[in-house]
Formats: C-alpha cells, sequence, structure tokens
C-alpha cells in the first residue's frame, strides 16, 4: 500500500490566506469553581441580566461566531491507564469563532462579559485550529 503524501502546513496555510478563508478558533473559558457553584444559584433577573451582556457580544461579534458553545462542568481527566479524576483545569466553557488571524480574534475577545468583571479570575484561552486537507 502507498502512503499517503499530505500537503506540508505552509502550503495548507498559505492556501487558505490566499483563498480569504476564515480560520477558526477555539475559545476556552476558565473560572474558579466557586465562581461557577455561584453562578448556579443566581435569582432568575441575575441570570437575565447575566445573559443580556453575552447577547450583546453575540449581537457585536455577528457572522464571526460560529458557535456559542456551553458551559460546562463536572469535568473527568482521563490518563492512558483508563484511570479518570476530577480535572484541575477549571474549564468552564467554550464558543467557536472565525476570524483573518489570531490578532482579529484577539479583537473579537477584547471586552467579551467572561473577562470584564464577572469573576478577577476568570481567563480565555484562544486556540487555532489546524485545518485539515480533505476534512
Amino acid at each position: 500500500m502507498a502512503a499517503i503524501r499530505l500537503p506540508s502546513l505552509y502550503f495548507v496555510t498559505y492556501s487558505i490566506k490566499k483563498q480569504g478563508i476564515m480560520k477558526r478558533f477555539l475559545i476556552i473559558y476558565h473560572a474558579p469553581k466557586e465562581a461557577m457553584a455561584q453562578t448556579m444559584n443566581v435569582t432568575p433577573e441575575q441570570a437575565a441580566k447575566g445573559m443580556a451582556v453575552w447577547q450583546q457580544w453575540v449581537q457585536r461579534t455577528g457572522s464571526n461566531l460560529v458557535d456559542m458553545g456551553a458551559p460546562l462542568f463536572n469535568s473527568q481527566a482521563l490518563n492512558a491507564q483508563g484511570e479518570t479524576s476530577e480535572s484541575s483545569k477549571n474549564v468552564s466553557g467554550f464558543s467557536i469563532i472565525q476570524a483573518e488571524d489570531m490578532e482579529a480574534a484577539k479583537a473579537i475577545m477584547a471586552g467579551h462579559p467572561h473577562i470584564s468583571g464577572w469573576h478577577p479570575e476568570s481567563t480565555i484561552e484562544i486556540h487555532e485550529t489546524m485545518q485539515l486537507p480533505g476534512m
């Protein structure tokens, strides 16, 4: 059986830029466990107020928002031996956006409600996804 030769990463990246295809970015939200627990115990009015600022971000982001994502909880870590334990990463949610490059992705996430006063230890990670040929 002959080996399949994939194009180099440089070629794939160059082709994507040349064609004007937007890159996708995985946004990972982090928050301390106590902040997430606090969120579970808010009144309906407080929840509506919190969601209103998220909706403003969604509208501002427009077509750059690929998937709003969802809050995450009850996370488990799994190792190669099949053992599980509670995750220590404090991942509290995710979204997927599209942008021309990392700088544009950071601009989209600037002023995001997750890091604009919700909890002082909240952070956001932005990860560029790799486009795989033929996928």
